[in-house]
């Protein structure tokens, strides 16, 4: 079990467990253009949905897993949060979920599968949420460029080393970078992810920052205590 401040994910179904990844992408992602819709593409345990729905006021907020485990836990997790009216959970992959869509979203979010090596564990459930065969990032882009209303925002985390092929990708599907956040451990690290925010606007200006998580074993930065402080139980 993990307890954030206004709720708890339960986890123990879930191949992927809570990490930084999905808490970064949940507290990061832009929300100014006041979202009506939320889309979660690969909920694992629900907690990026559940982020948003304690940071916006949406009323549709839709989450999509492939996943029987791990659906029925983020079901459970939506169930027993303050917000389980506005929370919902489709068990299906995304080919199925884009054959008859039914809605626009005004916010896309995706914390996608992205262990490209070569090795694969013998537990298929963990690999299906690690490996990026699973999804693909440009089924998901095309998804997005379907699903994306006129002036909604698609959010994404990353590895860094993907970022260049993400966004020639998605280009090629007319959703252009406003906001790019790269994310190093330390000071003294490389780069190990970005945040990507995209729309069907091209931006004459892209915002793009970087943030490191700590200064030392959990000595965290003001940044990045900033970003999660509404979330974590302890910044």
């Amino acid at each position: 079990m993990f307890s954030f401040k206004q709720f708890t994910i339960q986890q123990d179904r879930c191949a992927m467990k809570i990490g930084t990844d999905g808490v970064l992408l949940g507290a990061w992602t832009p929300i100014e253009n006041n979202p009506f819709s939320i889309l979660d593409i690969g909920a694992g345990t629900g907690v990026i949905a559940l982020m948003l729905a304690q940071r916006s006021n949406a009323e549709q907020i839709d989450a999509l897993e492939i996943d029987e485990e791990a659906y029925e836990q983020s079901v459970d997790n939506f169930e027993n949060s303050p917000w389980r009216d506005r929370l919902f959970c489709f068990h299906a992959g995304l080919d199925e979920f884009v054959e008859e869509p039914e809605d626009e979203y005004d916010l896309i979010v995706s914390n996608p599968p992205f262990y490209t090596e070569d090795y694969k564990s013998e537990n298929e459930q963990r690999d299906l949420a690690r490996f990026v065969d699973a999804m693909p990032f440009e089924d998901l882009i095309e998804a997005a460029a379907l699903l994306l209303s006129e002036n909604g925002i698609f959010s994404v985390i990353i590895p860094f080393k993907e970022e260049e092929l993400f966004l020639a990708l998605a280009k090629e599907y007319e959703l252009y970078p406003l906001k790019i956040t790269r994310v190093k451990g330390t000071p003294i690290t490389e780069i190990k992810r970005s945040l990507l925010a995209l729309s069907r606007n091209e931006n004459a200006t892209i915002i793009i920052d970087e943030l490191i998580i700590e200064t030392s074993r959990h000595q965290y930065t003001p940044e990045y205590i900033e970003l999660t402080k509404d979330f974590y139980l302890k910044m």
